[in-house]
């Protein structure tokens, strides 16, 4: 790829605060980034890494979103007139899908930047070719999985050469082979366009070795740390970790489960395939057995089928051949198959969090949102509260209760979705990514809740690239390879 002069960043005192929030997303930030520089952005979930880097993207909104102070230039200049110049590949790839086709999809950017006709469809080969997306042009961008749409909007951000490149958890929901191929990817382009780089992730190691700064925000405001990638970790790890940082080599605490047989028998699947339409599968020959108490972790490459095949689990598609049932001690009166159940029925059976937590928020508060499951079980006011005010508590989501929830970063939202299924308190969860976005202690706390809740009985179904949880939860894993028959793994 052609070289380009790296952008320079600059932050004198400079605030953002979303409207209707009390307390700031970034607070008196002070920072200065060279042309070319790599940066390594941590903190903790929602010490404002994500409303730092749509800053520097010129795309936080209007006055009537929040209001800033301070200072924040890209070489020079507000943002919102770099925008040429900037590269972003947000936390939820679903956000930047533009158009119908994968090409399409990757050519839009440089079409508005006025690239030649004959360079951006060079660029749109290279970019595709550079995050292993090997799909043909015209393929449906509706029909790719959620690993697949990462790969896609950072092609998309790569075919416009800029001179800052913006990643926000790029590798979140890639297989760890896709992990790899994307990190390696973004490597190689740093390296030979000379763009300068931040690139937001919890799992430190994944990046350690392609970056040359670790920026760490301070929850409260400011900079926690500064400096070269081991000087910051060795001065400053016990700080880090404190902070939730993930740092290398310092294992996660997992949590004691209780170690009780498994409970009754509440869904089984049987030669179970499963897609989107009908009569098209994309897994095929699943056997799978899911008990009160147990979790049953769904693993496998992107595109694979695994968040389809949990919408199937949970009884929100229909399977394309084979049988799913449902035993008397999940279904009751509602009949064996969860496809056919109404929308109350499922309520208090099975709760679901989908891969993209925006697609189930429905109020216009986090407290709201909370209350909506307990109140259409017809829940007393009392009762509701209790429910809320604890979930709020327990999943640090408290300092947030009058916040809109599209206004939150990533991990809040995932730990909103996953409070607003507990809210109903359902005897199966049915979880894809559930720890997507977390930094240490509050995976630590998530997890910790998912055990309580299976040492009581519930059963969990989770869709997870997340090795470290799986060790720490999973009774059995159920492996999905691409095109092939699944396989279930004590």
């Amino acid at each position: 790829m052609a070289p380009a002069e790296g952008a320079r960043i600059r932050a004198r005192g400079w605030s953002w605060r979303h409207a209707g929030r009390l307390r700031p997303a970034v607070s008196e930030l002070d920072l200065d980034v060279a042309p070319g520089e790599r940066i390594l952005l941590l903190g903790a979930s929602g010490a404002g890494k994500s409303t730092l880097l749509a800053g520097l993207a010129g795309v936080l909104g209007g006055d009537d979103e929040g209001d800033a102070t301070g200072e924040l230039t890209v070489d020079g200049a507000h943002p919102a007139d770099r925008r040429g110049r900037v590269g972003l590949v947000l936390q939820d790839p679903d956000s930047q899908v533009v158009l119908a086709r994968v090409g399409d999809d990757v050519a839009f950017g440089p079409e508005n930047l006025g690239v030649p006709r004959e360079e951006i469809w060079r660029r749109v080969a290279e970019s595709l070719e550079a995050v292993g997306l090997e799909l043909p042009l015209d393929a449906s961008t509706s029909a790719l999985s959620g690993g697949q749409k990462q790969r896609l909007a950072l092609a998309g951000a790569l075919a416009m050469r800029p001179g800052l490149l913006l990643l926000d958890e790029p590798t979140a929901n890639l297989d760890p082979q896709g992990v790899e191929e994307v990190r390696d990817a973004v490597g190689r382009v740093v390296a030979s366009t000379g763009a300068t780089l931040v690139v937001v992730e919890h799992r430190v190691s994944v990046w350690l070795p392609f970056v040359d700064r670790v920026v760490v925000l301070a929850a409260g405001g400011g900079v926690l740390a500064d400096g070269p990638p081991s000087n910051v970790l060795a001065a400053q790890g016990a700080a880090l970790r404190e902070a939730g940082v993930w740092v290398p080599g310092v294992e996660p605490l997992r949590p004691r489960r209780s170690g009780a047989s498994p409970g009754d028998l509440l869904l089984s699947a049987e030669k179970l395939s499963v897609g989107r339409r009908s009569g098209s599968a994309v897994a095929r020959g699943i056997d799978a057995r899911v008990a009160a108490g147990r979790l049953l972790g769904i693993a496998g490459p992107n595109g694979a089928g695994k968040s389809t095949l949990a919408l199937t689990l949970a009884g929100l598609l229909a399977p394309v051949d084979g049988r799913l049932l449902a035993h008397p001690a999940l279904a009751g009166d509602a009949g064996p198959t969860p496809s056919r159940w109404r929308s109350r029925q499922l309520l208090t059976r099975i709760g679901t969090v989908f891969q993209d937590p925006e697609h189930q928020f429905l109020a216009s508060t986090v407290r709201a949102e909370l209350a909506v499951g307990p109140r259409a079980l017809g829940l007393g006011p009392d009762e509701e509260s209790a429910r809320v005010d604890g979930l709020l508590d327990r999943l640090r989501l408290d300092h947030l209760a009058g916040a809109n929830p599209f206004t939150l970063s990533g991990g809040e939202k995932r730990r909103l979705s996953v409070a607003t299924v507990l809210a109903s308190r359902p005897r199966l969860l049915v979880l894809d990514e559930p720890t997507f976005g977390q930094d240490a202690r509050t995976w630590r706390e998530l997890v910790a809740l998912l055990a309580a809740l299976l040492d009581e009985g519930s059963a969990v179904v989770a869709v997870t690239h997340d090795a470290d949880f799986l060790d720490a939860l999973a009774d059995d894993v159920l492996r999905i390879g691409a095109g092939d028959t699944a396989e279930v793994r004590p």
